[in-house]
């Protein structure tokens, strides 16, 4: 055995034996409990890439919007906490809206308008229900408030009429 190969084995040696020791120390399960969201978002971000890179068809942009979405969201709860979840539900109901939308918008035939139809009303679903979510108990005061006001509102401007009561 030359030199060369003896210190290519001492290296894996090396190697072998820190990767044990940092596996029972616990490290690659502290990266892989923070990282764990990146097994999500990286294909979603890949698939977006094959796409604009020509490299796949419009079709794929569906689960690469979801994907993304949903890797940034779980990226987020890991980082700062999984209660947020409670309030940022309706993000998962944005995330396939944001892939019907590109796959709505980057198809090169034409695809149904219903497609387009179904993201914008899954956007404006998601919105509304994370504004709620986000308001918690308040969302009923403000809607009180919101139906209050509409009603003053049509109450002055049918008194400020000529034909009056």
């Amino acid at each position: 055995m030359t030199n060369r190969n003896q210190g290519l084995i001492g290296l894996f040696i090396v190697c072998a034996g820190l990767i044990i020791l940092l596996g029972k120390l616990g490290v690659f399960s502290f990266i892989g409990h923070i990282f764990w969201p990146l097994a999500i978002l990286l294909p979603g971000i890949i698939l977006q890439l094959l796409y604009f890179s020509r490299s796949a068809p419009a079709i794929i942009l569906i689960p690469a919007g979801i994907l993304t979405v949903y890797g940034a969201l779980f990226f987020l709860c890991n980082t700062w906490g999984w209660w947020l979840m409670g309030y940022l539900w309706p993000v998962l109901i944005l995330g396939v809206a944001i892939g019907m939308y590109e796959y709505y918008v980057c198809a090169a035939s034409p695809v149904s308008r219903n497609v387009g139809f179904a993201s914008i009303a899954l956007t404006w679903l998601s919105v509304i229900l994370l504004i709620f979510s986000l308001l918690g108990n308040f969302a009923f005061y403000f809607i009180a408030l919101l139906l209050i006001l509409s009603g003053l509102w049509i109450l002055a401007s049918r008194s400020n009429s000529k034909t009056g009561w």
